[in-house]
């Protein structure tokens, strides 16, 4: 038995290689990958001779030390007439194999940075890149002079991937935590996932070798770990932000939701909390989702209106797409589904978006079961902090309570280590507790087995943990007995929130709900006594500098400029002038990034995610915008198009799919059909989410113009006004709680069960921050005018939303 075991170690230990090193001869490059132990070492040989086919062949034999040597010295030995064997580099791990119109190249990681793990599984940062060039010197002459190929891998380098992109070798980092050891998957499934941004990349060498032994599953958003200290232990808390691969792109030029039910800016937070030791005994986990209003919408770049245009495209009254995008939510976490949507619902270019999502939500609980029902709260978090900034923060810890009580949240306790465990083993759950498999749709994130976990008593559960909710270490050494096994707890379903950019006051929201779980996951750990953390704890400070650093980090990545942290800023005490002045030049870096960047970086993402493949025949990648025109204008759609002055127009218009300048007959310039790799010059597309037509932004690939199209409207006319009525804008905000309740106080057990803290809502005034008493803001003007600045500059600290007068 303890023979198996070893062998089986073995076998993991040889499969998960950390380290290559690649090796070229005229005709083939050899990469020979090792565990962290060097070992075990595997080799990986990749023809050369014909640079426009990916030709990879893996020796199945898994050689010790000494054979690698001297299996490399015999390779020399062979190619002694050609030059022999010559060391090229080490790298960290395959990104995946990309061709434009020459030969192919390999994308690897030369260096990277561990920057967290999780059960004793590193993580790491992609430090530095390399792409490396397939041909050899009797092939590489025939692509010396494409000046597309130049310009491609240009356009290509453009996604800086030394920036938030990340992974592990051994964790499923792409993947909750739930999700892992509740559904544990390998291989293959694994780049299906969501979060997997070289899934494409890689499509060629698992489709070759039938295994993901050489590459690396790279994840895009936001990870940060840290230790602190609770009561005398220490506890490791992980944030982790993954960015969706699908409908993915740049501020305005991905918005609102495509044909196949993707939205823009989609991206899953989790929050893992356990023990700091060296074999963690018990863990929670909590997740989140952020994602664009899944309405077809889109806004027009434009370089002299920071505010541009929101256009809506109405397609159809079923509201297809915003079903589609609700199912795939509630496929990968099951319900229910809660909407808190944070528009102004007076402000006029908001509150169209708002009313129409408002409708299309309550079209779509008409035709599914009660129980199914989203839940949603329409809550203008902008009115609402016309008061002091703890006011919103009060607010939303009282909705992050409320949602977490029908969402709740992961906790489970784990087998205690044996010896023939390593670090690559899964943590393994409490035996007895088979209720982890019992989901029936092994993709969800949620396995919702209250009733079988119910059925449990304490006398049936086998098996024991190192520790439990009470008690000290001491206390369980000295009463020489296995703690009390608790059942666990699973997340069924999450708390979506959305704003516009669904980046700053998104953020804030997001900030509440964390807080309000991390009370409950430290609770159910036994690191404190109350699962209500007060906003003014330590620990929520702590918190907040978690999510101002993610906040800041997914709004560089979708927007250009870090996140506006008005709020955050306001709580911390900063004074008015220092909060304005930096959110006006966030603002001027954001529209900067938006209208002289964004193209570029869209351009690069649809190459390196797979919607864009170049083909010989077809139009190039920057040829798309203007002939995508020429297309757009034959077919017509209803829209309505609020201007940023306030008035909101009616007619006719183009089809435009998540953005203007995606149509139909794209599809076949820029969806290549598939080839098969040997024989062809592509990746071959996948159904499975891999590639689609309608997510490829055709109007931001220029590199020599920004400007998005602006289709004509033949006719249009005022609504005089453009006021909302009282029913339209009072309609029902909300199915989830009662919005009376959420703007009043009170002392019932029940309601300080659900939120710490009274909020005040009702407080008015013409300034978003305004929490500050009259002698700072009298001192502050003082110092202004010592200064000798400019009165406009002094009326826009004030006063305005705008810097000039």
């Amino acid at each position: 038995m303890a023979a198996a075991a070893a062998a089986v170690a073995v076998e993991q230990e040889a499969a998960c290689l950390q380290s290559f090193e690649l090796y070229e001869s005229e005709s083939r490059f050899y990469i020979f990958g090792t565990n962290t132990g060097k070992t075990h070492w595997r080799l990986l040989k990749i023809n050369r001779s014909e640079p426009s086919d990916l030709d990879l062949h893996e020796c199945c034999t898994v050689y010790t030390q000494s054979e690698y040597h001297e299996l490399l010295k015999n390779l020399d030995e062979d190619h002694r007439l050609t030059g022999g064997v010559k060391f090229v580099t080490k790298f960290y791990g395959i990104i995946g194999f990309i061709k434009f119109v020459g030969p192919f190249y390999m994308l690897i990681i030369t260096e990277q940075r561990k920057i967290g793990e999780i059960f004793d599984h590193p993580v790491y940062q992609v430090t530095k890149t390399s792409m490396v060039k397939l041909a050899n010197s009797k092939t590489r002459s025939r692509f010396l002079n494409s000046k597309d190929e130049n310009r491609y891998k240009k356009i290509l380098n453009t996604l800086d991937l030394r920036k938030d992109f990340f992974f592990s070798y051994s964790y499923h980092i792409m993947r909750s935590l739930q999700k892992n050891l509740s559904d544990p998957q390998e291989g293959w499934n694994i780049y299906e996932s969501t979060f997997v941004w070289n899934e494409f990349l890689t499509q060629g060498i698992r489709n070759f070798l039938g295994s993901t032994l050489w590459t690396v599953a790279l994840v895009y958003g936001f990870f940060k770990q840290d230790k602190i200290s609770i009561s005398g232990k220490d506890i490791m808390f992980t944030l982790i932000a993954r960015r969706s691969r699908h409908f993915a792109g740049t501020r305005y030029l991905k918005r609102g939701v495509n044909e196949k039910g993707r939205v823009a800016n989609d991206v899953e937070t989790e929050q893992i909390v356990y023990g700091a030791g060296p074999r963690p005994t018990e863990v929670s986990s909590v997740v989140q989702n952020r994602g664009s209003i899944p309405l077809f919408w889109s806004q027009e770049t434009s370089k002299m209106n920071i505010k541009p245009d929101i256009i809506l495209h109405q397609k159809g009254e079923n509201y297809e797409a915003t079903r589609l995008h609700f199912e795939n939510l509630r496929r990968r976490y099951g319900d229910p589904i809660i909407i808190l949507n944070l528009i102004k619902k007076r402000e006029r270019r908001e509150s169209i978006l708002r009313r129409e999502f408002d409708r299309a939500i309550r079209i779509i609980n008409k035709s599914i079961p009660e129980e199914n029902h989203l839940r949603f709260l329409h809550w203008d978090l902008h009115e609402n902090s016309q008061g002091k900034p703890t006011n919103v923060l009060d607010v939303l810890l009282k909705v992050a309570f409320r949602a977490l009580r029908l969402t709740e949240f992961f906790y489970c306790q784990l087998a205690p280590s044996t010896g023939s465990d390593t670090a690559h083993h899964w943590p393994s759950l409490s035996s007895g507790l088979d209720p982890f498999l019992c989901e029936e749709n092994s993709n969800s994130d949620n396995t919702d087995c209250t009733e079988i976990v119910g059925d449990i008593s304490q006398e049936d559960i086998s098996g024991s943990s190192d520790s439990s909710c009470n008690g000290t270490t001491e206390d369980k050494a000295e009463n020489n007995e296995s703690p009390p096994l608790k059942p666990p707890k699973f997340q069924k379903g999450v708390l979506r929130t959305n704003c516009i950019d669904c980046l700053d006051r998104t953020n804030v929201a997001q900030y509440a709900y964390g807080l309000a779980a991390l009370g409950h996951q430290l609770h159910v750990l036994g690191s404190v006594e109350s699962p209500e953390l007060g906003l003014d704890d330590p620990l929520a400070h702590h918190l907040m500098h978690f999510y101002e650093r993610m906040g800041d980090t997914l709004a560089v990545q979708y927007s250009g400029s870090a996140a506006h942290n008005k709020i955050f800023s306001a709580k911390r005490g900063h004074l008015k002038l220092f909060i304005r002045s930096q959110e006006f030049f966030r603002t001027l870096q954001r529209h900067y990034s938006n209208t002289c960047i964004d193209a570029n970086k869209q351009a690069a993402i649809n190459l390196f995610l797979g919607y864009f493949q170049p083909q010989e025949g077809k139009p190039a990648l920057w040829e798309l915008e203007s002939s995508s025109v020429d297309h757009i204008a034959v077919h017509a759609r209803t829209i309505k198009r609020v201007r940023s002055d306030g008035s909101i127009l009616y007619g006719s218009n183009t089809s435009i799919s998540g953005c203007s300048g995606c149509h139909n007959e794209d599809k076949e310039l820029l969806n290549a059909a598939p080839l098969d790799v040997k024989s062809g010059s592509q990746f071959p597309v996948l159904e499975s989410d891999s590639v689609h037509g309608n997510e490829i932004s055709l109007t931001c690939e220029s590199e020599v113009s920004n400007l998005r199209y602006t289709p004509m409207i033949p006719q249009t006319h005022h609504v005089p006004g453009g006021v909302e009525t009282e029913s339209s804008i009072h309609s029902g905000d909300s199915n989830f709680l009662d919005l009376e309740w959420l703007s009043t106080s009170g002392n019932s057990s029940d309601e300080r069960s659900i939120a710490i803290s009274t909020p005040d809502v009702n407080l008015s005034a013409e300034n978003v921050i305004s929490g500050i008493n009259s002698e700072t803001m009298e001192n502050q003007d003082a110092d202004i005018y010592t200064q000798n600045l400019p009165e406009h500059f002094v009326q826009w600290v004030n006063h305005g939303d705008t810097f000039w007068y």
